[in-house]
């Protein structure tokens, strides 16, 4: 839960009266469902260990701390303090506002994620055009907390947004692709869930994808203009393609050469559709029957995308 679960954003042993937080945590647990909630770095930093036994005591299985937004040495030595805190109360961390990862979180794994990246939450200021860097240099470093997951779409020469009704630059698929692409150990659906409600189809792929993979084959890349990856959980499989605006569409073929010999699968696919290069929200979901040695055309518009579940 974002900026308003308590009374102030300073006064955060309160939940906001308006809002039956202890309700929503008992609700959500009968749903297999935890409620995470955000926080600002100096609530946090004025008596920590009381607010992360609190909220440990509330059933909170984590926390989204926020606006940092700076990375000298007494703030490099907060985050260390925080992962140390909170896994002491068996608390998970996403740092927003942060700076890239430099390895904290082989220490303590309860660090999921670092924002350090220009993502999704700058709407109009996220072009894929930067996005199509940030796997081969962000993103090699640690988590992102990018955001993805848009469910309004643009191309950037006929973009115009506005809160609530935010958008995105690049297509439908190139969003789903984000998720398999980008990685970090905690995701969100970033989008209105009115929007997620009325698209059953992305959601149903996004809610899908794992945030720890066993296995990455990396399939066709060029730092700045195109990705596409193989990422395997178990025995299920996923595809995640993306390119920039560079070229008005893109064609790549791929060797399945990843799957298991010995069967046959199922793939649900989302690609561009043949309109997306001007309305970006045009995709066609397809399934369809493949096997291991098999190729794989993959076409991509300008900041489109390609993403796939085989099982």
């Amino acid at each position: 839960m974002d900026e308003g679960w308590s009374a102030s954003t300073t006064d955060v042993f309160r939940p906001n009266p308006d809002l039956d937080l202890p309700g929503l945590i008992a609700y959500g647990k009968e749903r297999n469902v935890q409620i995470v909630l955000w926080l600002t770095w100096l609530a946090v930093e004025k008596d920590m260990d009381r607010l992360f036994a609190t909220l440990e005591e509330w059933g909170i299985p984590g926390v989204k701390i926020d606006f940092m937004d700076r990375s000298d040495q007494w703030m490099v030595n907060y985050y260390e303090r925080v992962a140390r805190e909170a896994a002491k109360h068996h608390l998970f961390v996403d740092f927003h506002g942060s700076f890239k990862p430099a390895g904290l979180e082989y220490k303590y794994p309860n660090v999921l994620s670092y924002e350090g990246v220009r993502g999704m939450e700058q709407m109009g200021g996220c072009y894929p055009d930067n996005s199509l860097y940030l796997p081969f240099m962000r993103n090699a470093v640690g988590p992102m907390d990018y955001t993805p997951g848009a469910m309004i779409s643009m191309q950037p020469n006929v973009y115009r947004s506005e809160r609530p009704n935010a958008a995105s630059i690049g297509t439908r698929a190139y969003q789903l692709a984000l998720f398999v692409v980008f990685e970090s150990g905690l995701q969100m659906l970033a989008d209105n869930p009115t929007l997620y409600y009325r698209n059953e189809d992305c959601t149903r792929f996004i809610t899908q994808v794992p945030v720890t993979w066993d296995e990455t084959v990396a399939l066709e890349a060029k730092a700045g203009e195109y990705v596409i990856v193989a990422k395997r959980k178990g025995d299920k499989w996923f595809i995640g393609g993306m390119t920039n605006n560079g070229k008005k569409e893109r064609e790549f073929t791929i060797k399945l050469d990843f799957l298991n010999k010995d069967r046959s699968y199922q793939m649900i696919s989302f690609e561009d559709g043949i309109n997306a290069g001007r309305q970006a929200m045009d995709y066609r979901c397809k399934s369809s029957q493949v096997k291991a040695g098999e190729q794989l055309t993959i076409k991509m518009v300008r900041n489109g995308g390609f993403a796939a579940v085989i099982e």
